[in-house]
């Protein structure tokens, strides 16, 4: 069922975008914003305990460390678009084939975490619905053909849940989930991080987003 939502999750954006053709991203910032906050206060209330309560801390701290630098290297190729930033330009046949490795990548590390109905599905939902829903304004109003547009959008919509079934079912994985674990809380610290500090103009909040953040990080607490 988790797969099945999660898989929605990014259909659902991609078509909301279909059926209204927004122009500009202006109304998405303030959930950009809950999102970062809500996906934040998560990785501190679910995976940061469940880390630091087996193995060695500096070696979990370590692996942690190594995410923050998977997250940066991902970036490079993708631009930012994880946390909102579309820095492309896209002819009619042109598949952007780094922008998808980067974004598939991303996606299926997040996949990790993810069992049973833990708290942090719901984070990664979140964080997932503005992301798809601008990069779907990219791709519907960028050159590149439907055909191609819908199966980026499958594709990427596929990488959570396999990385997660991965997370379960492969052996590599299942024996460090701990490290694998920690990893993904590094990936979710820059991202979070970045998002929120994005969110502020000239680094200060206005007090719509500051609501929302406080807004996230309570949700976060009471799940």
């Amino acid at each position: 069922m988790n797969y099945l939502i999660l898989v929605l999750t990014v259909l659902a954006s991609y078509g909301l975008v279909l059926l209204t053709k927004p122009r500009k991203q202006t109304n998405i910032k303030l959930l950009l914003a809950f999102s970062g906050a809500f996906l934040l206060a998560l990785t501190f209330f679910e995976l940061v305990p469940e880390v630091y309560s087996k193995g060695n801390p500096k070696t979990n701290t370590l692996f942690i460390l190594i995410g923050v630098l998977l997250q940066l290297f991902l970036e490079f190729f993708s631009k930012g678009a994880e946390h909102g930033h579309m820095h492309w330009q896209l002819d009619k046949n042109q598949f952007p084939t780094i922008l998808f490795i980067s974004l598939s990548l991303h996606a299926l590390i997040e996949g990790i975490p993810i069992s049973g109905e833990n708290g942090i599905l719901y984070g990664i939902l979140v964080h997932k619905i503005p992301v798809a829903i601008i990069l779907s304004m990219f791709l519907v109003n960028s050159k590149l053909n439907r055909g191609l547009t819908i199966i980026f959008i499958l594709l990427f919509a596929l990488m959570t849940p396999l990385g997660s079934y991965l997370a379960s079912e492969t052996t590599f994985i299942s024996t460090y989930k701990t490290q694998m674990v920690a990893l993904v809380v590094g990936v979710f610290l820059h991202i979070s991080t970045v998002i929120l500090f994005e969110s502020a103009k000239g680094h200060s909040f206005d007090l719509k987003k500051l609501i929302v953040v406080i807004l996230g990080f309570g949700i976060a607490y009471f799940l």
